[in-house]
């Protein structure tokens, strides 16, 4: 059968149940999921690694009640034991290869006893990666990703639960592209705008016509993982 065609936040909530819960939102970017979480009913903490990549997070807050803070995946800003659910979503990637276990083993660190990591990542196929390479290749830190969490024992975890599923990405033109793009690193914006002819051809020939003039539509695979703290032997 082929992968579910379903939503991030679908498959979030269907294995992790964040809601009521205290979650942690690793690399939360603009803060869009931890926003959609709060008014689901989670009590979020949004981490990003510097003040300029935590500002538009605080500029969109409308009074959610989650609390901010600054601090990288390898030393998280947070307490032993003080969340029930840790978030890498589409953000494992972006840890250095050499630091991915380290990363693993502070969501460990910080997770209650019966808590849980949930990691969901791009897989490397497909037309969606074959345009975001022309931008940046991303194939050896995703292979690194992958790896890190087959071998998450080492950091003190174990895959609970492991589903593929697609989401459909929508891009409306070029310009929506490259804003998407670079919203996630601004220094691809360079790249970008040097390789905007290829970028635009390749965005008209790959995935399918949308519905609106200009617009494409990509499935793109996805991976989740739930994973649980190994239980040491008393």
């Amino acid at each position: 059968m082929p992968p579910e065609v379903t939503t991030d936040l679908t498959m979030l909530e269907r294995l992790a149940a964040p809601a009521g819960r205290d979650v942690v939102d690793i690399g939360c970017g603009g803060g869009a999921l931890v926003r959609e979480l709060s008014a689901r009913g989670a009590r979020m903490t949004g981490i990003e690694i510097s003040p300029e990549q935590l500002a538009p997070a605080l500029a969109q807050d409308d009074g959610t009640g989650a609390r901010y803070l600054i601090g990288d995946a390898q030393s998280l800003p947070l307490a032993d034991e003080s969340v029930d659910l840790a978030l890498f979503m589409k953000t494992l990637h972006h840890v250095p290869p050499a630091d991915l276990s380290t990363a693993l083993g502070e969501a460990r660190r910080v997770l209650r006893p019966r808590g849980a990591v949930y990691v969901t990542e791009p897989l490397t196929e497909g037309d969606y990666f074959a345009l975001t390479s022309l931008v940046e290749d991303e194939l050896a830190v995703r292979e690194a990703a992958q790896a890190a969490l087959a071998g998450a024992t080492a950091a003190g975890l174990r895959r609970a639960t492991t589903v593929d599923y697609e989401v459909r990405v929508r891009i409306a033109g070029i310009e929506a592209y490259r804003d998407r793009t670079v919203s996630v690193d601004p220094a691809r914006a360079a790249v970008f705008d040097a390789r905007r002819d290829e970028i635009a051809a390749a965005l008209a020939r790959l995935g399918e016509t949308g519905e609106r003039p200009g617009e494409r539509v990509f499935l793109v695979p996805m991976r989740a993982d739930l994973l649980a703290p190994v239980r040491s032997a008393r």
